[in-house]
């Protein structure tokens, strides 16, 4: 890989270049049949608009691992069954759904019953500590663990300035070991979270016009 090619590619990974936009509208054609697009229409209405995350701080990750384990394979990533919810709460705390998204396709691969051997629970894998701070009522209901894990988000990108590697490192590993670190802690499970996390970002960021019903004019 050439060295500007890979630079522009560890850019957009790491959310330091423009993020591809999400926008929704929705429309009724004259037989009453109720459509969804990317494409802004005369007669349809903006149903969700994706807000850009926060320029990123600078950089306090170690290029020397990232890129190895970003170029790793990377496991099929297309479940939807819950596009919607993700989008809808996403949008409600100004977090990126492509984010959301791929916390939880790392953390639970989508399984809203999963419990982790550390005690993580649900699709966004919310420590029980975690989800009591954030007033998650029921940990395995997908609303409000993706409601909780949102909002934790959102504290995450106001505390790090929307530096995307501190705030997924911090997801995974706790805001101590990361300020201890002054920056992405030396832990191989975190690294490799944060490479798994930063694929699937850019996956789902790729598939964003696709995952309308209606394909772009």
């Amino acid at each position: 890989m050439r060295r500007g090619v890979g630079e522009a590619v560890l850019a957009l990974l790491l959310g330091l270049a423009p993020a591809a936009r999400a926008d929704v509208y929705a429309y009724r054609d004259r037989h009453g049949n109720l459509y969804y697009t990317n494409v802004p229409a005369e007669a349809g209405r903006l149903v969700f608009k994706e807000r850009p995350i926060p320029a990123a701080a600078p950089m306090l990750v170690p290029r020397r691992w990232l890129p190895e384990l970003l170029s790793r394979p990377l496991p099929r990533a297309d479940a939807t069954v819950y596009d919607g919810l993700i989008r809808e709460i996403a949008a409600r705390y100004g977090v990126e759904y492509a984010l959301v998204k791929a916390v939880i396709k790392a953390e639970s691969d989508f399984d809203r019953k999963a419990v982790s051997r550390k005690g993580a629970l649900g699709l966004m894998q919310l420590m029980p500590q975690t989800a009591a701070f954030h007033q998650v009522r029921d940990v395995f209901l997908p609303r409000d663990n993706i409601e909780g894990g949102c909002r934790h988000l959102r504290m995450l990108l106001d505390r790090y300035g929307g530096n995307l590697p501190l705030v997924i490192a911090a997801y995974n590993a706790g805001t101590q070991r990361v300020e201890d670190a002054g920056g992405v802690p030396p832990i191989t499970e975190t690294r490799e979270y944060l490479a798994r996390v930063l694929r699937y970002r850019a996956a789902y960021l790729g598939a964003a016009g696709s995952v309308v019903l209606a394909a772009g004019r």
